[in-house]
């Protein structure tokens, strides 16, 4: 199976990037997390963005808020898909980051989730792994029963509490 790279840009974004960590570990796909900067070790940040596919990684999910250009400094230099966690800062509240993710170039794509997306990011990451692994994909499925079971589950207290 291939491995999926959880790269945040500071160590203070791990509050949310853990959700990620902690999706893709519950869904079975091994991962490796590292802090890498693209503006205070762009020489780290690229180096592994041209090494990952050659190290087993399938998927790159890169997790930075402000300028936020981590995302798309990986998905420069790596023919690996890239998922972006714009991620909330004090400032603009995300709004930076999401733009900054989500506006790439021609040619230099990164799929950008939502500010503090960090779950839909591993869940979106688990969806291109499992095109080729039917064993992730069944695991995905559960996921989703699991996580419609509990809004079920949820809709029916609400209804017995509230309603005649």
């Amino acid at each position: 199976m291939k491995k999926a790279a959880v790269i945040m840009g500071s160590d203070s974004d791990l509050p949310v990037v853990e959700k990620t960590i902690n999706t893709l570990k519950e869904l079975g796909i091994p991962v490796q997390v590292h802090v890498y900067s693209a503006h205070r070790t762009p020489d780290e940040a690229r180096d592994f963005a041209l090494n990952a596919a050659d190290r087993g990684f399938g998927v790159i999910i890169a997790a930075a808020g402000m300028a936020a250009h981590l995302a798309g400094a990986m998905a420069a230099n790596s023919v690996l898909p890239v998922i972006g966690i714009p991620l909330s800062s004090s400032v603009l509240d995300g709004m930076d980051a999401l733009l900054s993710t989500a506006m790439m170039p021609p040619g230099v794509p990164v799929a950008c989730v939502g500010i503090n997306g960090a779950v839909n990011a591993a869940v979106l990451a688990a969806q291109i792994l499992a095109l080729g692994d039917p064993a992730l994909a069944e695991r995905l499925r559960d996921y989703k029963k699991a996580a419609a079971e509990k809004v079920k589950n949820k809709n029916a207290a609400i209804e017995e509490k509230y309603n005649d």
